[in-house]
């Protein structure tokens, strides 16, 4: 049975992993007959959002811990993932991985990317083996492979893209961008106003791309 490496960035849209597209990608690699193992940085979130007034707290949360909570305990420090252990590499968006992963959110295209996130993409693609991304964690995977991905139709987003040396292509909720040659696949998710059973079927294509990869 394939494995796959998924790095989460904490638990919640506004600080950490986005739930639902992680719990969808967890669901959607059991589906195509493949295992999951999750990983996280053991770190401190950059900041900690209320949900419900989506204001800052004053207060710390690490990211580890807090994606535990998705993974239902069964994850790893990212400083354990070993691409030789696994068939592929998938990150599910959320801001965490614009906060937490890189600092995206705050520096746009001047970004800087997670050493242990840079490291682990770069020993994926090395390997020759694919990677998934969704919503805004594409950008990681500009940044580090100035790769081809989708922000969806967001055009600032698609700027920043560009900038870094990546290509951006534009994509509706229920399609997938590929770079053939950095075996990178992406899908827009939340970065569109789409719903949850919308998020769904980009979700699910990535996953039935992977498995054609692997």
């Amino acid at each position: 049975m394939k494995k796959i490496a998924v790095i989460l960035s904490g638990c919640g849209t506004r600080d950490g992993s986005e739930i639902h597209e992680s719990t969808l990608s967890l669901l959607a690699i059991d589906m195509h007959g493949c295992k999951y193992q999750c990983f996280a940085p053991d770190r401190n979130q950059t900041e900690v959002m209320n949900h419900f007034t989506q204001k800052h707290e004053d207060e710390k949360r690490n990211m580890l811990a807090e994606a535990a909570r998705i993974a239902r305990c069964d994850i790893k420090p990212l400083s354990e993932i070993n691409a030789s252990d696994f068939d592929a590499l998938w990150i599910p968006g959320g801001l965490g991985a614009a906060k937490n992963l890189c600092s995206y959110f705050y520096d746009g295209a001047n970004m800087k990317v997670d050493k242990e996130v840079e490291s682990a993409i770069i020993a994926f693609n090395k390997a020759g083996k694919p990677i998934v991304a969704l919503c805004i964690a594409p950008v990681i995977v500009a940044k580090v492979l100035e790769a081809k991905v989708t922000s969806g139709k967001d055009a600032n987003t698609a700027a920043k893209i560009e900038a870094m040396g990546g290509k951006n292509i534009v994509c509706n909720f229920d399609e997938i961008a590929y770079d053939e040659e950095k075996r990178v696949i992406t899908a827009p998710c939340y970065m569109l106003d789409a719903t949850i059973a919308e998020i769904w079927r980009g979700i699910d294509k990535a996953a039935a791309k992977l498995v054609e990869l692997i």
